[in-house]
């Protein structure tokens, strides 16, 4: 039987980014298939965006970040950088690429890195159609289907089964009727993939 994942992250999520290719590496370990679900912080289920925390709690998060930014193998640049004010647009198209069958988690990992390694500005248009052009997909393509009705509603879509689902941060990942919360806890959704239920 195959095994599903349901993937919840976003593009502006530096945790997202550091374990994606940890959290893919063993989804395949295990056939297991992973099915997408992009959204910004869900704040009515507890989700606090990094400016509103205490300033101990966002130097943590940073000291955090880097520690397992080295752990993954992950290059990240945090310091002097400006922040993604909206990665709605960058969603958007993976969104797009998911529904049109393509890799989207090459186009994923292709903007996190644009983003978190290189700081390029994803939220610009022209920005996000060079990244996906770089990484091999038609980037025009892409773009022009931000804006199309299938996207917007899977967009929303994607956000009620997060709230709906428990979620509050990213990644999340969910299976078998359970959520994993972070990165560092794909080792349980990795005993649970072997049939270990928590």
């Amino acid at each position: 039987m195959t095994k599903n994942i349901d993937y919840f992250f976003s593009i502006g999520s530096p945790w997202s980014f550091i374990g994606l290719g940890t959290f893919v590496a063993l989804a395949r370990q295990h056939n297991a298939e992973i099915t997408p679900y992009l959204a910004t912080l869900v704040e009515e289920n507890g989700g606090i965006f990094s400016r509103n925390r205490p300033e101990a709690r966002r130097a943590y998060g940073t000291r955090d970040l880097k520690r397992w930014s080295r752990v993954r193998g992950r290059d990240l640049l945090l310091d002097g950088r400006p922040p993604l004010a909206d990665p709605s647009p960058a969603s958007r198209m993976v969104i797009a690429a998911y529904l049109d069958g393509k890799d989207w988690l090459a186009l994923t990992a292709a903007l996190q890195e644009a983003f978190w390694v290189r700081a390029e500005d994803i939220g610009r248009s022209e920005v996000r159609e060079a990244v996906a052009t770089r990484a091999g997909f038609d980037g025009g393509a892409l773009l022009a289907r931000e804006a199309a009705a299938d996207v917007s509603e899977k967009w929303a879509g994607d956000r009620d089964h997060a709230v709906k689902s428990g979620v509050f941060g990213f990644p999340t990942f969910g299976y078998d009727g359970e959520i994993y919360w972070g990165q560092d806890n794909l080792p349980f959704l990795d005993r649970h993939l072997q049939g270990e239920r928590p």
